[in-house]
């Protein structure tokens, strides 16, 4: 559809939520807990948090839970009886608040269940949610979106986005057919476009290097000494990808009580010892700057090769989370400068 231009007042923002939560959607949004904020369900609009930078764990989760079940069994002498996953039981959800860098994350992570055979229990879910981003008018010296093709007023990802103008009113953007269906639930809220230059109530993030760049330079970097002078300090604990918008490496776990069962897909990481230990004790990532290596030619060579999209949106929660302080941006920067 042909993206529309509306604007929406401060005070209206409340009623919009309300509107939302009326029409029986479950509602994720920036909670804050603490020192953290998170996305969770959120029972009205008090709760939402205002004016963070980035939440600690992507919202990759809605649609691609950490532990979801597959499937279920029950057994007797005569038979099996397996019970699959029902899609119907998934709720309709939006997700309130959500920063472009995230938004832009639904579209790596489709392509990564679509590429072959096509994921049922995530593509159930990702038509069931509807997403409302939120522009970033700050950032940190952790945020890199601009350098890998994202923005702070990105839309790419996002059905309804909002910026905040000078005025503290928002500039909405209707995107897509579900963030037209908003609109029609709340038309009255929404009124003809401020004309105000979008790019002025942004953050200022800069350009740090091209993907296309990191990408021209990894090939035939496979074998470079780099990849062990980076990890000298990974612990390979998983947290960069556990809290990264686009990672979906899963493990396939069972449990079995008595007659009955349940298969659970679980979150896993490429950067974790066990994860390419073949049964016969060989481990083709026997070291850990191995499976880093593993992990930035998937994102920045693998995937644009295989998807056609790359697997990093610039969020930096990797560089923040990670607690022997590996920036993946003075990684990809360095790389630049490095001959094969």
């Amino acid at each position: 559809m042909t993206l529309e231009k509306r604007m929406i007042k401060s005070e209206s923002l409340e009623k919009l939520f309300g509107m939302i939560q009326a029409g029986g959607k479950l509602i994720f949004g920036p909670k804050q807990t603490g020192d953290k904020v998170n996305y969770e369900i959120v029972g009205s609009y008090s709760e939402i948090a205002k004016d963070f930078i980035q939440t600690t764990m992507s919202a990759k989760s809605v649609v691609f839970p950490r532990v979801e079940k597959l499937f279920s069994y029950k057994k007797d002498k005569d038979n099996i009886q397996v019970t699959d996953f029902d899609p119907s039981e998934i709720p309709d959800v939006v997700i309130w608040g959500i920063h472009p860098c995230d938004a832009q994350g639904f579209i790596p992570l489709t392509s990564i269940f679509t590429w072959d055979i096509k994921d049922p229990i995530y593509l159930a879910r990702l038509q069931k949610t509807t997403v409302i981003g939120f522009s970033c008018h700050e950032a940190d010296e952790y945020c890199f979106c601009t350098s890998v093709g994202g923005g702070p007023g990105q839309t790419e990802g996002s059905d309804i986005l909002l910026t905040r103008l000078s005025t503290g009113d928002y500039l909405a953007e209707i995107i897509t057919e579900k963030g037209k269906a908003i609109l029609d639930l709340a038309s009255s809220l929404f009124e003809p476009e401020l004309h105000e230059n979008k790019d002025n109530n942004l953050a200022d993030v800069a350009v740090r290097f091209t993907r296309e760049e990191i990408r021209k330079n990894l090939q035939g970097f496979f074998e470079s000494d780099v990849w062990e002078e980076q990890s000298m300090r990974c612990l390979g604990c998983g947290s960069c990808a556990f809290v990264c918008p686009v990672c979906a490496c899963f493990d396939i776990q069972d449990e079995k009580h008595g007659n009955n069962g349940v298969r659970y897909r679980c979150w896993d990481s490429c950067g974790n010892s066990l994860f390419t230990l073949h049964t016969s004790g060989h481990n083709p990532r026997e070291h850990q700057h191995q499976r880093w290596r593993q992990r930035l030619l998937h994102k920045f060579l693998y995937m644009p090769e295989r998807l056609s999209v790359y697997g990093c949106t610039g969020c930096g929660r990797c560089s923040r989370a990670c607690p022997v302080d590996m920036n993946i941006v003075e990684h990809l920067v360095s790389l630049n400068g490095i001959k094969k």
